[in-house]
């Protein structure tokens, strides 16, 4: 989505006159479009604005010129957005060296441009924006805001364009793909029948509402064989706690739905080890899922005090090491 959203933004700067600058002492506008999910993804901001500007004073280009620098992307959102998990005033107080603050619908505006694509076969295409669920350690609804879909015949013209300029794959793009209106099932089988259109992937999918009529729609032929569906944990009180409204017997019997009826699916995961709570004993029935799924890849992340989620409030009760330990467990069991 991030990726997505850069390819908005370099359209919508080009259009006012600027060109993507070849290295970044030539620019003289440094846009730093930011992800909030983990912790490390912020420290990484930070760390990288620290680099940018030596003793917190203004840099200069290679030419002299005083260069701007613009923070936007979720660390923004979650401050000015209607949901907010802290304020501009705490994040300007962190950022110093910033010189504006926007998030990406305001230096989007009303610019009607299409994305500066990187590949010329393939592209991203948001469906939707935003998530009204609130798992309790993510920050999802605050840094994108509430549940947004995009016209369906907007993006039926969009995929028809695309098809007319050579692309052959697109990826459909959503922090929940399923809960897309008015119907994603709908959308997934009109998009289907663009011809020049090889293949459609999408991301993500939530476990609990993933319909019989979204996996039909999902096996027909041109619907890409791999399907992400986020499990965080495989522990029932964890899953309670993460308030994931599903239990692992119920996941596991959603995996054999969708195997039954596309035998030759592939499926990723997202993970999250050492969640509050989160016992050894816990911890192995995680390991006792991953085995029964068998999982192709799995995003495995150490779980980091999100402030202003509701897992904030639970103590972090799992040592470093001990995360660290069981982010090995996995990465061996399913990505090595």
């Amino acid at each position: 989505m991030n990726e997505a959203d850069s390819e908005r933004l370099a359209a919508v700067f080009e259009k006012k006159g600027y060109q993507l600058a070849k290295k970044i002492g030539d620019a003289d506008v440094i846009i730093i479009n930011t992800c909030s999910v983990r912790e490390s993804a912020e420290n990484r901001v930070f760390g990288l604005i620290n680099n940018l500007i030596k003793n917190k004073q203004q840099t200069t280009n290679n030419k002299g010129k005083k260069q701007k620098i613009i923070l936007t992307g979720c660390m923004v959102g979650s401050a000015k957005g209607e949901r907010r998990r802290y304020t501009l005033t705490q994040l300007k107080r962190k950022l110093p060296q910033v010189d504006e603050f926007k998030t990406i619908e305001e230096l989007v505006g009303q610019e009607e441009v299409a994305p500066k694509r990187k590949k010329t076969t393939s592209a991203f295409v948001p469906i939707m924006e935003g998530c009204d669920h609130f798992c309790s350690y993510c920050v999802v609804p605050y840094a994108r805001g509430r549940e947004i879909s995009r016209p369906f015949d907007e993006l039926v013209c969009e995929v028809e364009e695309l098809a007319k300029r050579g692309y052959k794959e697109i990826t459909l793009l959503g922090q929940n793909v399923n809960s897309y209106r008015p119907s994603f099932a709908k959308l997934l089988r009109h998009l289907h029948q663009i011809k020049g259109i090889k293949k459609i992937s999408f991301i993500t999918s939530n476990p609990w509402d993933l319909t019989d009529e979204i996996i039909e729609a999902m096996s027909l032929p041109n619907i890409d064989r791999y399907l992400h569906l986020p499990a965080q944990s495989g522990d029932n009180r964890i899953l309670k706690k993460m308030n994931r409204p599903y239990t692992t017997l119920q996941y596991i019997k959603l995996v054999k739905k969708i195997r039954k009826k596309i035998p030759d699916i592939e499926i990723g995961t997202d993970i999250i080890v050492g969640f509050p709570g989160e016992t050894k004993k816990a911890f192995g029935n995680t390991v006792d899922l991953c085995k029964k799924v068998g999982f192709v890849k799995a995003y495995i992340a150490k779980y980091s005090p999100r402030p202003g989620t509701a897992a904030f409030k639970f103590k972090d009760n799992v040592p470093p090491e001990e995360k660290k330990k069981r982010w090995r467990v996995l990465e061996e069991l399913i990505n090595k």
